[in-house]
């Protein structure tokens, strides 16, 4: 179980990482087509600047195991910001990609949280 739960923690570690690091680096660089996305949402430039830090330290923070759990929910609140983007813009078919992403995120965060142990912690 122990191994499933490992290989299962690097093989999300290392897709979420590549995805994000690749996001990050749109945002970091200003692609024409994250500042129209960002513009369409009505958010500053200095925004997306920000969610692309935010989305390289998730990169960063996923592949090192006693800290993926904090990325992985770190995601998640970045997905749940692009899903209610979208959806307050009527742009439902872009919903499913942040929310596949996150759904990832979550099993991320459950395989690699930390163990509770009574006895380390009475």
């Amino acid at each position: 179980m122990k191994t499933y739960r490992n290989v299962i923690g690097w093989l999300l570690s290392l897709y979420l990482a590549y995805e994000f690091a690749l996001s990050s680096i749109g945002n970091l660089t200003a692609k024409p087509k994250n500042i129209a996305s960002f513009h369409t949402f009505g958010y500053p430039l200095w925004f997306m600047f920000l969610t692309g830090a935010i989305e390289l330290l998730c990169a960063l923070l996923v592949l090192v195991p006693r800290f993926a759990a904090y990325g992985a929910a770190l995601i998640v609140c970045v997905m749940l910001g692009a899903i209610f983007s979208h959806a307050t813009h009527a742009q439902y078919d872009k919903i499913s990609w942040p929310a596949t992403l996150a759904i990832c995120a979550l099993i991320l965060a459950l395989v690699r949280a930390p163990r509770w142990s009574p006895a380390v912690h009475a």
